[in-house]
């Protein structure tokens, strides 16, 4: 690692995230993080558009993290978009205004690369052993599925499936009609032939979810259970029985009476539903007795791949471009 310090910015659908870490013998630690709820995907990601209020919002992230990445004299950035801007008509041009604005080469990452990242990132956080595990990573706009173990990922797949999708699709009444989620089962039964053959084939007995919707449900679990989460802590257990009877909870409550649950996020509170119907259906499948939840996804495996050197990632070198 030729760099002491890098920015990683993860340009979901839904969240936008900076990560600022300095390198230190083989390992990394943390200046500074923060998430932002952009919702790039909002009002325009069923269109395949990001919408110019969406545009604006991620702008003005953009420049916000930028000021962030230049006051801790940051040189490399490396900046990754999903699938709200790989999907959408604007995309192309999205990202040339990000460069011309702020000065960030943002790389629009196709599926099978966001899953590898992602897989990376869970590998990294010490959630994997020499058993399969299926992994998932419920995003806005796309969700990824990988099947593998610390060793190796075996397969793997994005669908786009994400909460933003499937909010927009299937969640018109709050709360959500009971008719609503059986459309919504029926349409991933659908969507997830391929990822319901290879579950068959591997047959994984561990769910491994990867921040996100995963941090939250961990959240609500903690809080009901007087837990502590340890600072630092990259891996926590969600016992199957108590996710199901959180899962439960979220589908007979409206916006308001989620917000009032311990651990609820503002940000999580209209996905959180949809996504909780997702890992139910996952569930289904996969004959886990827990969820085993990472907290860590892509950024730490664009961490990982820095410290192991595992191959070139493109990046705004700032250097260059003052020059």
């Amino acid at each position: 690692m030729t760099d002491a310090k890098a920015a990683i910015i993860d340009m979901g659908t839904n969240t936008f995230h900076l990560l600022l870490v300095e390198f230190d013998q083989g390992g990394f630690k943390t200046i500074y993080k923060e998430k932002v709820p952009v919702k790039i995907g909002q009002q325009g990601i069923s269109e395949n558009n990001i919408h110019p209020d969406a545009e604006k919002r991620a702008l003005d992230t953009l420049t916000h993290f930028r000021k962030l990445i230049d006051k801790n004299d940051i040189q490399k950035v490396y900046a990754f978009a999903t699938s709200a801007v790989r999907n959408a008509r604007n995309g192309s041009q999205f990202v040339k205004y990000i460069k011309e604005q702020v000065d960030i080469r943002v790389n629009v990452i196709d599926g099978a690369q966001e899953a590898q990242l992602i897989y990376d990132g869970i590998n990294f956080s010490g959630s994997l052993n020499a058993e399969n595990s299926l992994m998932m990573d419920i995003g806005g706009g796309s969700v990824e599925f990988i099947i593998g173990n610390e060793n190796e990922a075996l397969w793997k797949q994005s669908f786009e499936i994400g909460g933003q999708r499937l909010l927009d699709l299937f969640h018109y009444h709050d709360p959500i009609l009971g008719e609503e989620v059986v459309k919504l089962t029926q349409y991933l039964k659908e969507k997830l032939v391929d990822l319901i053959t290879v579950l068959e084939k591997y047959k994984p007995k561990r769910l491994v979810g990867a921040s996100g919707t995963f941090d939250t449900l961990t959240d609500m679990y903690y809080a009901s259970s007087k837990l502590s989460k340890i600072q630092g802590q990259s891996v926590f257990h969600l016992p199957r029985a108590e996710f199901e009877i959180l899962a439960q909870k979220l589908v007979t409550l409206n916006k308001e009476e989620r917000l009032q649950i311990p651990g609820m996020i503002p940000m999580r509170v209209d996905m959180i539903v949809v996504a909780s119907c997702l890992i139910e259906f996952i569930l289904q499948y996969v004959d886990a007795s827990e969820l085993v939840c990472s907290n860590y996804a892509l950024k730490e495996g664009v961490i990982s791949r820095l410290i192991n050197k595992n191959e070139m990632l493109p990046c705004t070198d700032m250097e260059s471009a003052k020059s």
